[in-house]
């Protein structure tokens, strides 16, 4: 198991809630909502790999073409990675679909984020690729999207997201943590998550909520020491 890996799997053992508090703790932006597994309740950990669409432009001045969106990306991804895509939370146009999620399925990539639409959701069912979108709808990205970047700073929704930060998605939202501090905000989480562990306990064993909620254990205060 690699250095990376490990902190992967430390991440995949709490929830995004959890590392949003922790993400608070550091002085960070938290996580977010309306980026929704698109089957099931996947939960998924990865480095990301970042790509940016736009909008097709239609003028005579405009020469950009190129390869198909996402495929340059995919293919340089690997086991360790989630693909995360920044297309502006449109969900008029699908940003990822169903031959996107073979290649990268096939190369071990761990999941999609897509600020924006999806399609061809049965068939990443079928192939136990996670995907997280704000929606689907039928409609192809061919002559209405293009890749603007791959590999540099995209925003999802109101955070920043650099390659290789880590990205923390399940069915309760969305993480970023930049690389650089994700120790720091590990430790963080994990020690909310006792926090909240024990007092869970106390409200099980019958104290009452006011008194188990008792001074700022939840509100993370041993994290920014």
């Amino acid at each position: 198991m690699t250095a990376g890996t490990s902190l992967l799997a430390q991440f995949a053992a709490l929830d995004s809630a959890t590392v949003s508090d922790a993400l608070d703790a550091c002085g960070l932006p938290p996580g977010q909502g309306g980026l929704r597994p698109m089957w099931g309740t996947p939960k998924v950990a990865g480095f990301a790999r970042t790509v940016q669409l736009e909008p097709v432009d239609h003028s005579p001045t405009d020469s950009r073409g190129g390869a198909h969106i996402l495929t340059g990306a995919i293919a340089e991804a690997g086991p360790e990675d989630v693909v995360v895509v920044a297309n502006g939370g449109r969900t008029d146009v699908s940003s990822w679909g169903g031959i996107v999620s073979v290649g990268a399925s096939v190369r071990g990539v761990r999941g999609v984020v897509t600020d924006g639409a999806c399609r061809d959701v049965g068939q990443a069912r079928e192939l136990g690729f996670p995907v997280f979108a704000r929606g689907q709808v039928p409609v192809t990205a061919r002559g209405r999207l293009r890749q603007r970047s791959a590999g540099e700073p995209v925003s999802l929704g109101d955070v920043t997201v650099g390659q290789g930060d880590l990205v923390l998605a399940d069915e309760g939202g969305v993480v970023v943590v930049p690389r650089e501090r994700a120790e720091e905000v590990l430790d963080a989480a994990r020690r909310l998550a006792d926090r909240e562990a024990a007092i869970e306990a106390e409200v099980r064993a019958g104290v009452p909520l006011p008194d188990a909620m008792r001074d700022a254990r939840l509100a993370g205060t041993e994290a920014r020491r």
